[in-house]
């Protein structure tokens, strides 16, 4: 018989009971670890000690959570605000976001005490049980993270005696949330909120199934409903009965293109300025997409006409139907009765009819700028656009031009001239712009963009921060088009930010498109990128043939070689320079080196020797492809003579294209004195070299390479001042390959060491991978004996030829040693294979090698190194 005795209540009595939880404990303990959340625990229950201890309360259970009772109101308040505070202090020194939620309330409770043979066994020393608890439990679940709820009556104790907390006391911010009903308690309760300035929400908490506002039934969410359902009833029918009839059938985002001004008052000076004028008010729209007076003048030229040709209703209606443009905006100012007006027609480009016109009348040249911006204003709401969105997206125009006339006739006089590529006259009308008006923000932006276009970036500089001057006197999307672009000339990784945020606001600008394409691709984030070149890929792109190349270079770097094929095929773009050199690329991949071979020879001549340099990279490469060392070494032989013509940074570039070869092909004593020799000449002059010099961050990164190209061959004698030189670079400059480059040099320093698991660790897989950052980490995965993980590697380079060929990064220097890799990939399996005694298997790799790098043409020390990879035995049979 069982003689221990349950415990036996006590009376009841009245006490004030806090409940806390802290918020998003587990995904703490799961992003800590165990140990370290262990440590942070351990902090936390001496806080809570030290609090129990100060504020008198008793801890009754606890979990993620606490139960406290306190015999007083005020304490169970100092304790909750310390208890929020001190989270908030331990939180901030580990860098961590750490808050609780918590209810206070006063209610009458049951207490006893549970045996000690129950205690033993895991049971709490003290029970509490009451209606008081399940209502603080509500009103802890139902406080958001930071917040303290109190019941009506523990608000009432605690804020009488708030000033037991001193100074403290008097800032604390007391609101109250209404009445709240909850489930299983029959009468609705008044809730309160308090907490610090600063450290509570001070926000309505949410209704849950056990805890609901009380509110008037004809305030409920159904009655609402009705309610509004009604109003937008009666709304709808009356803006349906009094709606106008649209103009033209016309959506946000459509296109439209403007027709040359008529001029009807014989002042010619108003011919280019007002003609800019509209553009300019219409560009500001985020509703309407203007065609640019680039495309319209390659669409003429498709058309065998004159790209100067006037555009009148009949040629601009051509234009619209050919390039996908919804309609057609025919301006007219005409001097009627000693009146300047200004009218806009909007012609259907089908039928050549006008469907709507807009005209305002203004006394006076003065007033013709406020006339274009009222009748654009209409025009854009006529089109669908929303009127506060063209009051908030539009400034008038002499607010983001200039009130000159002359000088705004001088900056679309350049415009003209920038668009037909005539650089002397743009910069000159420009330049008179800023002379008539020194604060024309646009006219610094042109200046700028022309000086850029001729290869004078430095230069440009100085006109792109006048500008950032005046930033205030630019339109919106200027302002962001001048803030991404400035960045872009200085190399800031702060560039492709720039262009994303001007797409968000434009998303058909396709400057945008362009650069985020360029600024991810070079990253290695393909997936990222092909969404931007595909969204430039459209009629109304005057560069859409880039676009079109861009998708085809994605295709390429992801072995998605038809694809590709078809990209580089469209409109005829395989006879362009690029284009041409990356279908050569598929070709090569898909085994047709031959064709390939004449592909790249037949890229005409540009008569700038630094492009005409390019294709011979890949010629170089398609040569190693293949084994044919000799030829490939006869190439780069040319190549190093024609770059002696070329920049200081091609002639460097060739330079490390030999060494890569030579690398392979040659003994380590030959290699590594030319490499040094090589390198030291690239880093005095990366020493005198400038933030957003040209090629300074590729030149960087050719540094970086040369390091690593060493320390594949077992020395790292380069690396201590290339990283010392280059890092500094690597954390300014917009180039991605620097970083990946830099982790691959410090990876290879600790595998030499023998540190395995740092250079492991700086070389963890990613998506954006270098080429190179895979087989580093081959070679750091090969000396940890991990044969395994290793043959995975391998296996992963040898499949990623695309990537090999196609992968942009540093100028395309990495190219031949990439596909040079990707043969090598097979020797480096077979070289896992041995270790893990898979002796067939590895046999195998090595005949698919020499298949395709004939052993009678290879360089003797090449084939010494591929037949050592098997035992004796075995690589006699090679």
């Amino acid at each position: 018989m069982n003689d221990v005795r349950p415990p036996q209540p006590e009376v009841p009595q009245l006490r004030t009971l806090l409940l806390t939880d802290l918020c998003d404990s587990m995904a703490l303990v799961e992003r800590l670890g165990d140990a370290n959340a262990a440590e942070l625990f351990k902090l936390h229950d001496a806080l809570v000690l030290e609090l129990q201890q100060r504020w008198r309360g008793r801890l009754i259970d606890r979990s993620d959570g606490l139960l406290l009772l306190f015999e007083r109101p005020i304490d169970g308040l100092g304790f909750a605000l310390d208890y929020s505070r001190g989270l908030h202090a331990l939180g901030t020194q580990r860098k961590l976001q750490l808050n609780v939620r918590a209810g206070l309330h006063v209610g009458e409770v049951l207490t006893w005490r549970n045996s000690d043979a129950a205690v033993r066994v895991g049971a709490k020393p003290l029970e509490v049980e009451g209606l008081a608890k399940p209502t603080a439990a509500r009103l802890m679940t139902l406080a958001l993270p930071g917040q303290i709820l109190l019941s009506a009556v523990a608000e009432s104790l605690t804020h009488r005696a708030a000033r037991e907390l001193g100074e403290r006391g008097k800032r604390l911010l007391w609101k109250s949330h209404g009445r709240w009903r909850f489930k299983g308690v029959p009468t609705a309760q008044e809730i309160y909120e308090v907490g610090e300035i600063g450290n509570t929400p001070l926000r309505a908490p949410k209704p849950t199934p056990k805890a609901w506002r009380d509110i008037p039934l004809w305030r409920r969410p159904a009655a609402l409903l009705a309610e509004a359902v009604l109003t937008l009833m009666v709304v709808a029918s009356l803006l349906f009965f009094r709606r106008p009839e649209p103009a033209i059938a016309f959506a946000e985002r459509d296109w439209i293109v403007v027709a040359d001004l008529r001029n009807l008052t014989g002042n010619t000076a108003l011919d280019a300025s007002l003609d800019q004028a509209f553009r300019i008010s219409l560009e500001q729209s985020r509703y309407v997409n203007l065609l640019s007076d680039l495309k319209v003048r390659d669409t003429l030229s498709r058309m065998k006409r004159n790209p100067d040709s006037n555009l009148d209703r009949v040629v601009a209606s051509e234009i619209a139907l050919r390039d996908g443009v919804r309609a057609v905006i025919l301006p007219t100012v005409a001097e009627v009765g000693g009146r300047i007006r200004v009218t806009v027609e909007l012609v259907d480009p089908a039928t050549q009819t006008t469907v709507h016109t807009e005209s305002h009348t203004g006394r006076g040249l003065e007033s013709v700028l406020a006339s274009v911006d009222t009748v654009s204003g209409q025009l854009r709401g006529q089109l669908g656009e929303a009127i506060q969105s063209v009051e908030q997206a539009s400034k008038p125009l002499p607010q983001v031009t200039t009130a000159n006339l002359d000088a705004l006739r001088s900056y679309a006089l350049g415009m003209e001239a920038t668009a037909k590529g005539n650089w002397k006259p743009a910069e000159q009308n420009f330049r008179m712009a800023i002379d008539l008006d020194p604060q024309f923000a646009l006219a610094y932006v042109g200046i700028a963009r022309v000086l850029a276009a001729t290869s004078d970036h430095a230069a440009a500089v100085p006109y792109l921060q006048k500008a950032q001057e005046y930033a205030s006197r630019l339109p919106a999307r200027d302002r962001l088009y001048l803030a991404a672009w400035a960045d872009e000339l200085k190399d800031s990784p702060a560039a492709l930010g720039g262009w994303q945020q001007l797409l968000r606001l434009y998303p058909d600008t396709f400057a945008g498109h362009g650069n985020a394409f360029w600024h991810l691709f070079q990253a290695n984030r393909f997936a990222d990128a092909l969404p931007h070149a595909v969204a430039a890929d459209t009629p109304q792109d005057p560069y859409r043939s880039i676009a079109i190349d861009d998708i085809g270079r994605v295709y390429l770097v992801q072995g998605k070689l038809q694809q590709a094929k078809a990209q580089f095929t469209r409109i005829a773009l395989q006879h362009k320079s690029g284009p041409g050199r990356r279908l050569a690329n598929v070709l090569a991949l898909q085994g047709k080196y031959a064709e390939a071979e004449v592909r790249l020879r037949a890229i005409p001549k540009s008569d700038y020797a630094d492009d005409d340099m390019v294709p011979r990279l890949d010629l170089i490469a398609l040569k190693v492809d293949q084994g044919k060392w000799d030829e490939a070494a006869a190439e780069l032989d040319e190549a190093i003579k024609a770059s002696r013509f070329a920049n200081d940074f091609t002639q460097a570039q060739f330079g490390f294209v030999q060494l890569s070869v030579q690398a392979l092909t040659l003994p380590f004593g030959k290699v590594l004195p030319r490499l040094r020799q090589w390198q030291n000449v690239q880093l005095q002059r990366q020493e005198r070299a400038l933030p957003g010099e040209p090629y300074a961050a590729d030149r960087a990164a050719l540094i970086l390479a040369s390091a690593y190209l060493a320390q594949r061959l077992g020395d790292d004698t380069l690396s201590a001042r290339a990283l010392k030189v280059v890092g500094p670079w690597a954390q300014t400059s917009a180039e991605p390959a620097l970083g990946k480059l830099l982790r691959v040099v410090q990876a290879g320093q600790h595998r030499l060491r023998g540190e395995y698991a740092q250079a492991l660790a700086l070389l963890a897989p990613r998506d954006d991978d270098l080429l190179q950052s895979r087989v580093a980490l081959y070679l750091t995965l090969q000396a940890a004996g991990q044969h395994r993980q290793a043959l995975a590697q391998a296996d992963w380079i040898g499949q990623h030829r695309g990537l090999a060929y196609g992968e942009a990064s540093v100028s395309q220097s990495l190219q031949t040693l990439n596909v040079a890799d990707t043969r090598m990939a097979a020797r480096w399996a077979a070289q896992a294979l041995s270790e893990m005694h898979r002796i067939p298997d590895a046999q195998r790799r090595i005949e698919a090698l020499f298949a395709v790098w004939p052993s009678a043409t290879m360089p003797a020390y090449l084939r010494e190194t591929v037949e050592a990879t098997l035992p004796a035995s075995k690589a006699k049979m090679t």
